[in-house]
């Protein structure tokens, strides 16, 4: 799936603004980055000037590993975008990632179905030389 080309998926981007960007030029670098409270130690997404868990406003970004579980997850059947359309069907995932948070992901060109618990891993998609987006990919399959 490497050769497949996801230009069309640059125009679903969110607006990148000072407070997430962090997360998207550590993707754009093949690295996922998560907020970390220097106060209470935990990561949190979406990004926010404070932590969800201890309402203190020393959060920096670090990079992290970003595997993690099949939480809950869904198959589409029916093209919403035009860039999903070399995809179809695809599943959609809410991943818990080992380091705490849950993210939301679209789970590309799947071999087999998934179950809740699968084992997952961050797989990072180019869409240009300076953007690029998460996705998930069953561990070591």
């Amino acid at each position: 799936m490497s050769d497949m080309n996801f230009e069309g998926f640059g125009e679903l981007f969110p607006e990148i603004n000072e407070l997430n960007a962090p997360f998207w030029d550590g993707l754009a670098q093949s690295e996922v980055r998560l907020q970390k409270c220097g106060k209470c130690g935990v990561h949190q997404y979406p990004a926010e000037s404070f932590c969800y868990e201890c309402g203190a406003q020393e959060m920096s970004w670090v990079p992290v590993v970003g595997e993690g579980t099949v939480y809950s997850f869904t198959v589409v059947h029916q093209q919403y975008h035009k860039a999903f359309k070399a995809f179809m069907p695809y599943t959609v995932a809410i991943v818990q990632m080992d380091e705490g948070p849950r993210m939301l992901s679209a789970m590309l060109g799947l071999n087999k179905p998934m179950a809740i618990g699968d084992r997952v891993q961050p797989c990072i998609r180019k869409v240009s030389e300076d953007r690029s987006f998460l996705t998930y990919v069953p561990k070591d399959k």
